[in-house]
């Protein structure tokens, strides 16, 4: 079992799903050890959360594990290449149809005809192809278009104006309470931040992608500049950040969150979907080195479901990070105070896992891809809000793709747990500490006798079908026989015989019979 886990430690890791590689998930032990003991079942190498480019910085799935800079940098080569190519194949396009124009003009007749319907196939393709390569060229979507975006951005626009919300309200007397103490540098970066959220409001038809571009270059761009320019410190320039982000993301909350144009949605419904049907999965089968029947453990748990959940309600993607960050150390807490010992990062993660599967929390998917796509990228990249939520993604993909033989499990038993037929056995009562809560103890029994009524309703069912099932071929099988019994002796219907009042009927004949003897009174 030690060479197993050994040899395939290294392969589960979320990021080989973005290359279409299955995780080889490690087998826990089927013997029941103790949680000190025990083999973990889930194991990341921590060395596979980093970007795979080697900067050292945290990769993240959405950027096929790379790091948001490394990212940026692969994704402008394939665009640039991209765009190269368009453009070559425009060009060539363009050529053969001047070449079959030019042949065109001494061709008669039928070659008139043929030439039209080439050069219409021919246009319709042109046509497609430059307006992709327009598409590239366009000032939303040039990296260092700056003038041209700031001149979009000067054109008055009635429908920014500030959201009557109380939240956004709040939200825009703090950032600028808090420019304040920059003086100047205050109010260039106020300004900057306007006329970004002006041009903001011009991209909204652009894809999420280009708006998500968009912002993160502006993230970058003001950050460079408080660097060279204003000599900020690198520390007061993160502060700044955490402000810029609160700022804009409240404002554009509502129209880059789950966009109708992306399938966020769609995925949030088949996680939780998956989510509700692997309700059954205990903590054992993920060997979470948990005791929720410690009073502390159970408080510990509860807390970062509440925060994993609690996710959902933030706006700005910082604060939803430090749901997760609050999350993940409440769970080290929880590890720890059932351990005796500090908690390693093999116990943090399928503990993750326990806690997403019982939290269910809502669009998990849509909340993922926010942060992603809008979260100053340097939080992503390092520091503990970048491994958590690099854990998490973790936890979301295995979740994904879990089965049988990630829980030590048969297929059929998994089968049957999935499709709700019957669920693991739980906690035998005679195992329950003494401390155990009574109503705990009587929601496991209950459970049990459910779980026993569910395969008793089970086998009724497949023995009233199979009754059923004996009385049609029964019913069959009786009246082919009578069939063949009407066949063999077929039933032959005679005339009836002729009636007794119609006795005399044919002796035409002796017709001088004594009349009918009439009764006759006698006087005495």
């Amino acid at each position: 079992m030690l060479g197993t886990v050994n040899k395939m430690k290294h392969q589960m890791m979320l990021f080989f799903f973005q290359r279409g590689n299955l995780p080889s998930l490690l087998l826990a032990s089927r013997k029941k050890m103790s949680l000190k003991s025990e083999r973990r079942g889930i194991h990341v190498d921590q060395s596979e959360l980093l970007c795979k480019k080697g900067c050292g910085y945290y990769g993240n799935p959405a950027w096929q594990g790379f790091c948001s800079k490394c990212w940026r940098e692969e994704y402008h080569k394939a665009r640039q290449k991209q765009i190269q190519e368009d453009w070559e194949l425009a060009e060539r396009l363009q050529r053969e149809e001047e070449e079959a124009f030019a042949s065109s003009q001494s061709s008669q007749g039928a070659q008139s005809l043929t030439f039209s319907k080439f050069e219409e196939k021919k246009t319709n393709e042109k046509t497609r192809k430059v307006t992709t390569v327009k598409k590239f060229f366009t000032a939303s979507s040039r990296v260092g278009s700056k003038k041209a975006e700031i001149q979009e951005a000067k054109a008055p626009s009635p429908s920014i104006n500030r959201q009557t919300s109380i939240e956004t309200d709040r939200v825009s007397k703090e950032f600028i309470e808090f420019l304040k103490t920059f003086h100047k540098t205050g109010q260039e970066i106020y300004k900057q931040t306007k006329l970004f959220l002006e041009a903001m409001h011009y991209k909204r038809d652009l894809s999420i992608e280009e708006q998500s571009e968009c912002t993160q270059d502006f993230y970058q761009n003001v950050a460079e500049k408080m660097q060279t320019r204003g000599k900020v410190p690198p520390e007061r320039v993160e502060k700044i950040m955490d402000q810029i982000e609160k700022y804009i993301m409240t404002r554009l909350y509502k129209y880059v969150f789950c966009p109708e144009t992306t399938d966020d949605e769609k995925k949030d419904l088949a996680i939780q979907k998956r989510i509700r049907a692997l309700h059954w999965v205990t903590p054992q089968m993920l060997c979470v080195p948990v005791n929720e029947e410690i009073p502390e453990v159970s408080d510990m748990v509860v807390k970062a479901i509440t925060d994993i959940i609690e996710m959902d309600s933030k706006r700005v993607p910082r604060d939803k990070l430090a749901c997760i960050t609050k999350c993940s150390k409440h769970i080290f807490n929880a590890i720890k105070i059932t351990k005796n010992e500090p908690a390693s990062a093999d116990d943090f993660l399928p503990t993750l896992i326990y806690i997403v599967l019982k939290g269910n929390p809502p669009r998990l998917q849509s909340n993922i891809q926010y942060i992603t796509r809008f979260c100053n990228p340097s939080r992503l990249m390092t520091g503990e809000d970048g491994y958590y939520f690099t854990n998490l993604c973790c936890a979301v993909a295995f979740i994904e793709k879990l089965d049988a033989q990630s829980l030590n499990l048969s297929q059929e038993d998994f089968d049957r747990y999935m499709s709700g037929q019957t669920s693991p056995r739980k906690q035998e009562s005679e195992n329950w500490s003494p401390d155990a809560c009574l109503g705990v103890k009587q929601m496991y029994k209950n459970l049990d006798l459910l779980s026993q009524l569910n395969e008793r309703q089970e086998r009724i069912m497949n023995e009233a079908k199979k009754l059923e099932k004996d009385l049609i071929d029964w019913t069959d099988g009786i009246a082919k026989e009578v069939q063949d019994i009407v066949e063999k002796y077929p039933l032959e219907i005679k005339p009836p015989n002729q009636s007794l009042a119609a006795i005399d009927s044919e002796n035409v004949e002796n017709d001088k019979l004594p009349p009918p003897l009439q009764p006759q009174v006698y006087a005495g």
